[in-house]
């Protein structure tokens, strides 16, 4: 029987069935001797075949191919990997300026690693009604240097509700992922936009400025128009994997655009003569921020900077 992956609560997978089921299932213990270096081999939006007994149990036995997926280097064990979610259609990072901050180098991360699976990405800066004129000024350079890069950008303000009809107007038929830092807001806009959904959301640490995680599991979300949102808890630091050397700059559409232009063609873009994106860099056509994330996506062999908040 053919299945959708609903809900991850940890040994437990909800699957929704092509008749409108919903099953409890476990994983075989075969996937977790196959060469597979994630701390989950089922994610939450793959399309699975589960196989009911007798006894009403029920084991998810294969995984379909997936389209995409959106991976991260886990936080506590840098040998493994955690897959976010799969089969995606775009992804909504929510951003907040302040309460708590959202740092570029971690939205960078993740703008890399989405365009590493060719996951188109919108940035949803929340919490407006909270700021002041520093970080007004803040919204408005990052906007303005995102939106250049070719990134969506919306401001919006879940509790009162501003900016969230541009919001929905994206999610329509699509599967889309939430994500973002606890804190962010993502419970309260979810809680906005699907009646009765009733997530509960947290308070930010006024003395760390750093939200609580509220959402403890992942799950898939179905929109009242159509399509799903996918929940998952709060990503406190974004350490990547699968990217490596040269090919790392094809991540960061400005850079990939003026590479081509380097002397070298394996060129890493830090010290070599002739590269096209240190002049870039030094010209104010390349952000310094972005390049300073660059590096940091360079030094991830590094496994002690995985336990480092980015």
């Amino acid at each position: 029987m053919l299945g959708l992956v609903i809900k991850n609560t940890g040994s437990w997978y909800t699957v929704l069935t092509s008749d409108r089921r919903e099953i409890e299932c476990k994983i075989k213990g075969s996937f977790r001797l196959k060469d597979i270096p994630t701390t989950n081999p089922v994610a939450i939006g793959d399309n699975v075949s589960i196989d009911i007994n007798d006894e009403g149990t029920a084991f998810i036995t294969d995984i379909k191919p997936r389209k995409n997926y959106i991976i991260r280097r886990s936080s506590n064990l840098s040998k493994l990997c955690h897959i976010i979610a799969a089969n995606i259609d775009q992804a909504m990072l929510i951003v907040t300026v302040n309460y708590p901050i959202t740092t570029t180098v971690f939205i960078d991360r993740f703008l890399a690693t989405a365009e590493a699976y060719s996951i188109p990405v919108t940035l949803a800066f929340n919490k407006i009604d909270r700021y002041n004129k520093n970080d007004w000024d803040l919204l408005s350079e990052l906007r303005n240097l995102y939106t250049s890069i070719g990134y969506s950008c919306i401001q919006l303000c879940a509790k009162s509700g501003e900016g969230l009809d541009d919001f929905k107007k994206g999610l329509k038929g699509k599967t889309t992922l939430l994500s973002g830092h606890s804190g962010v807001g993502k419970s309260t806009i979810i809680n906005k936009i699907v009646p009765d959904v009733n997530l509960r959301t947290g308070d930010i640490s006024e003395y760390h400025n750093k939200g609580q995680h509220t959402t403890t599991f992942s799950e898939m979300i179905p929109l009242p128009d159509g399509g799903w949102i996918i929940d998952t808890p709060g990503i406190k630091g974004f350490g990547t994997i699968e990217m490596e050397g040269s090919s790392i700059a094809d991540y960061f559409p400005e850079m990939f655009k003026i590479a081509s232009g380097c002397r070298y063609s394996d060129c890493t873009h830090r010290n070599e003569p002739d590269c096209a994106v240190l002049k870039a860099l030094s010209e104010g056509r390349i952000a310094e921020s972005r390049y300073k994330s660059y590096l940091s996506i360079l030094e991830d062999k590094n496994e002690s900077k995985y336990r480092e908040e980015f």
